[in-house]
């Protein structure tokens, strides 16, 4: 399985809509992973087949389709990509996520940040940009690499 990309994001997915357009218009798949809370109210039904021990308690209907499935422990991105985004070239994580570089959506462009190397992209070439195995290998994208200054010393 090929794993999709993940950008760390903490706005809402109307930020993101010219970038789920863009990524459609090329045929490609964008997730959506909330880390940290639980869809309320869920329906009863679910929560109880979950907690009998169901593996999975599934409802669909009206163009939806809602799970629910017991875990033991932390989630592991790992098992959650393969389990749910499965075709995906990108996974938007809202929520605490170590190591993933953030996302955001500033005007029209957005603004991929890495360490000290920052990418400014608008919502055509961050798309097209997910065909490729690192989202910071893109010709032609503005690059910023952020210094941080080390404090003024005072004798």
């Amino acid at each position: 399985m090929k794993t999709p990309h993940l950008l760390r994001v903490e706005q809402g997915s109307a930020e993101f809509a010219p970038l789920f357009a863009a990524a459609r218009s090329l045929d490609l798949r964008i997730g959506w992973l909330e880390l940290g809370q639980i869809a309320t109210p869920l329906p009863s039904s679910l929560e109880a087949a979950a907690g009998e021990g169901a593996l999975r308690a599934v409802s669909v209907g009206g163009g939806r389709t809602v799970a629910v499935k017991p875990m033991k422990g932390a989630p592991v991105l790992r098992d959650l990509l393969r389990e749910h985004f499965r075709g995906c070239a990108l996974v938007l994580v809202r929520g605490e996520c170590a190591d993933v570089p953030r996302l955001s959506a500033e005007g029209e462009n957005y603004r991929v940040a890495s360490g000290s190397v920052v990418r400014t992209f608008d919502a055509a070439h961050l798309a097209a940009a997910l065909r490729r195995p690192r989202l910071f290998e893109v010709e032609g994208m503005e690059t910023e690499i952020l210094v941080e200054r080390a404090p003024a010393v005072v004798s």
